[in-house]
């Protein structure tokens, strides 16, 4: 296992990209700055055109990387379940008791994230804020179906694979385990939204996160 680790790379599937971003440091800046731009302006209002101007390059520069912003947005939501995979191998790859296992997952998922620069130049916490309020839009398309075939979701269908395999762990009988899983990993990015924009539509508060909701449904679930 621990071999394992220390070899676990984070993996983007190649077709949401033309080129890796991760093999120049011009790809690196288009990723941090446009990290940084969509935070600032939303997704609606960003452009490959604001993004050249930001990182004093040309704009076709840009389309050598990725097809069009969408792409750009795959690219993001794809690096964000590759890390939160990364961190369910490191934090739970020691644990034995199934449920002690399914809910340190929970916590390493639904957790408000902290930038590393250890690991990352960019910003973690403003890519977190990006899934909470842009990365439905990833999926909500009509090439859905297309993009979906040519494994452009892998990265997120790999966490929540884990994760119904950790609730069939604790219990082997329950029906549902997949629409579990699916529901923590849609659910807890919208109990933030609904938390910071639409408060009277959850139960979380600065005194309960999305965590608390989930593992006491679980418990309550699957016990």
């Amino acid at each position: 296992m621990e071999r394992l680790l220390a070899s676990f790379k984070i993996s983007v599937p190649e077709g949401v990209y033309i080129k890796d971003p991760e093999t120049s440091d011009l790809g690196k800046k288009i990723i941090e700055r446009g990290i940084n731009l969509i935070h600032e302006l939303g997704f609606d209002a960003f452009t490959f055109k604001k993004l050249g101007a930001i990182i004093e390059s040309n704009e076709s520069s840009i389309y050598r990387y990725f097809e069009n912003k969408h792409k750009f947005l795959l690219y993001l939501t794809s690096w964000y379940w590759g890390w939160i995979e990364y961190q369910l191998v490191m934090e739970t790859h020691a644990v034995s008791d199934p449920m002690e296992k399914l809910l340190k997952a929970v916590n390493v998922i639904t957790r408000e994230v902290k930038n590393d620069t250890s690991y990352t130049s960019f910003s973690l916490v403003a890519l977190q804020q990006i899934m909470i309020e842009e990365s439905s839009k990833a999926f909500l398309n009509r090439a859905i179906d297309q993009e979906n075939e040519l494994g452009l979701f892998l990265s997120y269908k790999r966490v929540h694979e884990r994760v119904q395999e950790l609730i069939e762990a604790v219990n082997p009988s329950y029906a549902y385990p997949a629409s579990l899983a699916s529901a923590l990993l849609t659910g807890f990015l919208k109990q933030f939204y609904f938390n910071s924009h639409l408060p009277s539509l959850t139960s979380c508060s600065e005194n309960i996160c999305p965590a608390d909701f989930y593992v006491d449904l679980i418990n309550k679930t699957l016990v």
